[in-house]
């Protein structure tokens, strides 16, 4: 009997010490939590916007955006990176930081290294749209237009190194063509200038441009992904338009910290894909253009590794640089 008493005081005493690391987890979240977004406006904004307006309900504490613009998208997220490991600061990643620490030896952070991906959230097709001026109607009228005259056709993006430019230097080499970059601050300023005819052509995604496409502003020559676009059910594909290797798609998801711990990272895995599952939710995002899907955090991460690996060899072959 006095072993019994022992034996129980014993298991007691286990509970007491073991209890304090179990109720983290239990308890999660006690607290709000931050979602890290490093720009303000377009599909950022609206992505940050749905995860944070769907996840406060489930989770039954505010998820508040922090937005933290600047150096590109590199401020946010290397601010992120260093927050405490405990799934109360999340980030809002997208392609941008995939390929930045490519271009930029001197960043803080490598996406795969310092996050955890949780959950892909959506993808969002691009264009390639020229100024109604320019004469070429399909890609290969653009690419041999480009050819007959090296060095004469401009393309605008959001900076050296940033994402569209990137699509648009993939353009160039399958184009075997001389043309002239001219990098803007930004991809909202890229797109003000095809529009006043500054540039010949950008490529942008289909939510920032798909109101001067219905206008006629702008004439879109293809949307760079394997199928056709139901919000454009004329535009051909680039596989159909000659270039089937010309697919450019931004795409964009939430990562924590590295060290959160695992059962943190499958409730929130979890809840996303319930959000994205929602159908009032797939059908805002749609409508502007986007594709809203949920993955598990090892396909997120597969899926990571493999458009990095894709964009190092483009940022190879073009010598872009930025530091």
């Amino acid at each position: 009997m006095a072993n019994m008493k022992y034996l129980s005081c014993i298991g007691c005493l286990t509970a007491i010490l073991v209890w304090p690391a179990l109720a983290p987890a239990q308890e999660y979240p006690s607290k709000p939590i931050r979602l890290v977004a490093s720009f303000s406006t377009g599909s950022f904004q609206i992505v940050s916007h749905v995860v944070a307006e769907n996840l406060t309900p489930v989770l039954g504490q505010p998820v508040i955006v922090d937005y933290r613009p600047g150096g590109g998208g590199n401020i946010g997220v290397e601010y992120a990176a260093k927050a405490a490991a405990d799934g109360y600061t999340l980030a809002v990643v997208n392609s941008t930081h995939g390929v930045a620490p490519i271009l930029n030896k001197n960043l803080k952070y490598e996406l795969l290294r310092d996050f955890v991906p949780i959950s892909l959230l959506t993808t969002v097709p691009n264009l390639l749209v020229v100024h109604p001026s320019l004469p070429a109607k399909s890609l290969k009228e653009l690419a041999q237009l480009a050819r007959a005259h090296p060095g004469k056709l401009t393309y605008g993006s959001g900076g050296t190194g940033s994402f569209n430019h990137l699509g648009l230097e993939l353009f160039r080499t399958l184009a075997k063509a001389e043309m002239v970059h001219v990098p803007y601050k930004g991809g909202a300023l890229a797109l003000t200038s095809i529009l006043s005819g500054e540039v010949d052509f950008v490529v942008s995604t289909v939510p920032a441009t798909i109101p001067y496409v219905g206008s006629g502003r702008l004439r879109t020559l293809a949307v760079l992904t394997p199928e056709r676009l139901p919000t454009l059910p004329n535009v051909p594909t680039s596989a159909e338009a000659g270039m089937p290797e010309l697919v450019f798609v931004s795409w964009y998801g939430v990562a924590a910290p590295v060290g959160v711990r695992p059962e943190i990272i499958a409730r929130l895995n979890g809840e996303l894909a319930r959000i994205m599952q929602n159908p009032q939710v797939r059908a805002q995002l749609v409508k502007v253009g986007m594709s809203p899907t949920s993955t598990s955090p090892s396909a997120f991460r597969d899926y990571i590794q493999g458009e990095v690996t894709k964009w190092t060899r483009v940022i190879r072959e073009a010598k872009i640089q930025i530091n």
